[in-house]
């Protein structure tokens, strides 16, 4: 399915991968976090082999992973459990984790009583409390309307880099260029049969990011000519590594 595909994500930056529909952008996604073991290759985090699931790589999924019968402190204390801390300790690190994502006072909402937006939100403090490393998001807008996924992008690049959280590094799947370009430091692109890298961009642009820049137009553009049938393949070393 890969072929000589070498990512490397480093500190306080958005790493986006995009690539045609089926290509196995969640696939890569999944051995990036050990869920997945590579037939070739390797993941490395902070310089250590990844050969299964660890809570120093988190992911959030595509659909909202909320459980209705938990309110939102209880949701995100689920990101706590491993760490076996007492019930008070648990308390306070949810609570914090709800603030830094904006959501202080709604800790006993129950998901139904919540917006998709504020769902999502509470799933990131989740994946937040488990003082993660690196954060693997696959399509977490995809599921929202266009007003509640457009609000959450402003928000979200300082929710993640937030001081007081453990993240150092964020790698991004989405199919929504637009999106890719607001929020992604740096963009790899999959293209080809077998899938590789086919190019990788690093967006210079301020934030917040403006849709109508000229600049941001441009990466759009340059992004689009990758994805086409006829992008010319660039061929890498066939390692990955996290930070």
């Amino acid at each position: 399915m890969f072929k000589n595909v070498n990512i490397v994500t480093y500190e306080n930056e958005l790493v986006a991968i995009v690539g045609p529909t089926g290509i196995g952008k969640s696939t890569l996604l999944r051995i990036l976090g050990g869920f997945v073991k590579p037939l070739e290759g390797e993941v490395r985090l902070l310089g250590k082999k990844i050969t299964s699931p660890t809570p120093k790589i988190a992911l959030i999924h595509q659909s909202i992973g909320t459980f209705p019968w938990m309110t939102a402190l209880d949701n995100v204390k689920l990101g706590l459990k491993y760490r076996k801390l007492p019930k008070e300790k648990e308390n306070e690190i949810a609570r914090k984790m709800l603030e830094i994502v904006g959501l202080s006072g709604y800790e006993s909402l129950y998901p139904k009583e919540m917006s998709g937006g504020m769902r999502q939100k509470v799933a990131i403090a989740r994946a937040l409390a488990a003082d993660p490393v690196v954060l693997l998001m696959d399509e977490p807008f995809s599921h929202l309307d266009e007003l509640t996924a457009e609000g959450l992008r402003q928000e979200i690049y300082q929710m993640l880099f937030s001081p007081s959280v453990t993240l150092k590094s964020v790698v991004l799947i989405s199919h929504n260029l637009n999106e890719v370009v607001e929020l992604a430091d740096r963009v790899y692109v999959l293209n080809g049969r077998p899938a590789t890298i086919v190019g990788e961009i690093k967006i210079e642009l301020e934030r917040p990011r403006d849709p109508h820049d000229p600049k941001f137009e441009q990466y759009l553009d340059s992004l689009y000519k990758m994805l086409s049938p006829a992008a010319k393949k660039k061929v890498t070393d066939g390692k990955g590594d996290l930070v």
